[in-house]
């Protein structure tokens, strides 16, 4: 890695660097970006590089919020969002702000950073994700018809593929079926499955459960019992997925 795969705007907070520690920087950030999916905590390592070479620097404490969120420090994730709105004065980040807020209980906070004049500033990306937030908040709070209205925007009946399409078909079938609508649900999980090439829902599994298909793994099949009548009984256990 070279560092050069970083765009433009990256580079230019650089600038404020010597040419090597800028160089270097870059590299921890485009490492950061290629592990955090896959191995965030190794990920974590190249953020804590990069932060401690450039804190000040807005990419570098925004790859640390982001591979916080990634493992779930909602705390810290919230913490490095905020420096980096402060930093660079951009509030791109606010619906994972809004999301962070939400995973730590705080309802009333998130819904208030939601509703912030910072959030009419946000572009039509960032606006997308935001409403995706909104609606999963307002379906914790048990208020699924407002859940269903929030995601009455243009976007939902939007020709082509956003990096939103997927996200946002499957927070609307989430939404109908909170309202008791199985039958339009079942056609918005559709939709979340053909936009979903990255594999970033379970929209695949939902829709089966919606049409009765029940998956059987042949790996979890128990043992054949042995001669004597003895073999042990298998026992298994399966978290919950967690649903957005």
């Amino acid at each position: 890695m070279t560092g050069k795969e970083l765009d433009r705007g990256v580079w230019t907070q650089l600038r404020t660097l010597s040419k090597e520690n800028a160089e270097g920087v870059a590299q921890h950030l485009v490492m950061v970006a290629l592990l955090l999916d896959e191995d965030p905590d190794t990920a974590m390592l190249h953020a804590q590089t990069a932060v401690r070479r450039a804190g000040r620097v807005p990419a570098a404490r925004e790859a640390m919020g982001l591979v916080c969120y990634r493992l779930g420090d909602w705390t810290k994730a919230l913490a490095e969002f905020r420096t980096v709105r402060r930093l660079s004065g951009s509030s791109h980040l606010l619906p994972l702000m809004v999301d962070s807020e939400r995973a730590l209980g705080r309802y009333e906070k998130a819904l208030e950073l939601a509703g912030s004049p910072e959030a009419k500033t946000l572009g039509r990306d960032e606006r997308v994700e935001l409403a995706i937030v909104v609606s999963g908040i307002r379906r914790d709070l048990g208020q699924p018809e407002a859940a269903l209205a929030g995601l009455r925007v243009p976007e939902l009946t939007a020709r082509g593929r956003h990096p939103w399409t997927a996200r946002l078909a499957y927070a609307h079938a989430e939404a109908l079926l909170a309202v008791g609508r199985a039958d339009q649900a079942r056609e918005a999980f559709a939709r979340a499955v053909d936009a979903d090439d990255d594999g970033e829902t379970d929209a695949a599994e939902r829709l089966e459960e919606l049409d009765g298909v029940v998956s059987t793994d042949l790996l979890d099949e128990p043992e054949d019992e042995q001669p004597d009548g003895q073999g042990e009984e298998p026992t298994s256990a399966r978290a919950e997925d967690e649903r957005a």
